[in-house]
């Protein structure tokens, strides 16, 4: 049976792309390689297809309609002309809608209230629970935001598929030359610990910072780079990095946003990853490090223990003694980075987006099959 799928691809069409919205291009791209049998339309409000790298049964339609465009032309689109299955990966389910499958990527605006402003939490909480409950099926990235899932919303558990991400073929070791080379070009000067995500209260940076300045002040002469563009409540973070008598002032490198060809060459040189986030439906950049072969510290709580298994370092995301020490294990400990490095490269090999998007075809021709 060949089925004709929808695909709200809106986050795919973007200047910069961060986690959710990779999760909509590389699993479309998966999708892509993986099935040439059913019919695609990809809805966007932008030029979608010219981006990505799909077959011929795969079509894009563009739906120019800015701010909203999903709950207004996309759902008109939907009573219109619907597909078999409407599948959501990164966004809300439209009002109108034909049998559907949505990606509900974490709750962490339940777990962690006050990380986000009073208007985008009711939004979220609005949108959460609107769409588990009009979709036929619900992916999530990991177990935790299953049980987050069930817990706050009800959904019931046979209706939630577990299918967690892969990561792109370019986080791979690199060599010395083609690193030291790339960090020159970006201006980045070894040795450095890491953060990569959006710079938000829910990334946990307060606590990161003051860890780094008790490893500053311990004798370390690196540097912290944080790599992501600034997000919402971050203004905070701002007024510590630019305090004139912190230990560390002058010692944070704040990259911003950086194109995707970059950010293996960053983890790559990194000593280690800093990524004790407070909350996470998966973790895409400890993954991401894994398979470049970086240390990883990151938090014992949420999905995170899912993701990196026993190839991390993990620790108390609420205790800033505990981040300090762990960095100072992987700055000083040779032995137990390089032991790190073999278990993530074990580690990364279980998850590929090829996995991810044969669970997700799976899931999608079952709800078209009604």
């Amino acid at each position: 049976m060949t089925w004709q799928i929808g695909i709200d691809a809106s986050r795919v069409d973007t200047g910069q792309r961060t986690g959710t919205e990779q999760y909509s291009a590389q699993l479309l791209e998966a999708l892509g390689d993986l099935d040439r049998r059913n019919r695609y339309t990809l809805y966007s409000n932008g030029r979608t297809k010219p981006r990505l790298r799909l077959p011929s049964n795969f079509r894009s339609r563009r739906i120019p309609f800015p701010r909203l465009w999903t709950h207004a032309r996309l759902a008109l689109e939907m009573a219109t002309r619907p597909p078999d299955v409407l599948f959501v990966p990164a966004h809300v389910v439209p009002l109108a809608h034909p049998r559907t499958v949505v990606t509900i990527h974490d709750l962490g605006y339940r777990a962690f209230p006050e990380a986000h402003p009073p208007l985008a939490r009711r939004y979220l909480d609005w949108s959460t629970r609107w769409s588990a409950a009009v979709a036929r099926r619900v992916i999530v990235p990991s177990a935790a935001t299953a049980r987050d899932l069930i817990a706050a919303c009800g959904t019931p558990a046979e209706r939630i598929a577990v299918i967690p991400h892969g990561y792109h073929p370019r986080f791979r070791p690199l060599g010395r030359a083609e690193v030291d080379a790339g960090l020159a070009r970006i201006g980045i000067a070894p040795p450095y610990l890491l953060f990569v995500g959006t710079l938000q209260p829910r990334k946990n940076l307060a606590r990161v910072l003051a860890a780094f300045e008790r490893l500053v002040a311990g004798g370390w002469p690196g540097r912290l780079v944080l790599v992501g563009q600034q997000g919402w409540l971050s203004d905070p973070l701002f007024a510590a990095i630019a305090r004139p008598d912190s230990p560390a002032h002058g010692r944070i490198h704040l990259t911003g946003y950086l194109a995707d060809a970059d950010l293996p060459i960053v983890y790559n040189g990194a000593v280690g990853l800093v990524f004790p986030s407070l909350y996470e439906g998966f973790g895409l950049p400890a993954l991401e490090a894994l398979a470049c072969g970086t240390p990883v510290l990151t938090s014992d709580t949420t999905s995170l223990p899912e993701v990196v298994g026993e190839a991390a370092l993990l620790v108390d995301p609420l205790d800033t003694e505990a981040i300090a020490a762990g960095m100072a294990r992987l700055v000083q400990d040779g032995a137990y980075r390089a032991e790190l490095r073999e278990r993530g490269l074990v580690r990364a090999r279980q998850f590929t987006w090829r996995r991810a998007a044969e669970e997700t075809l799976a899931v999608l021709e079952a709800v078209a099959g009604g």
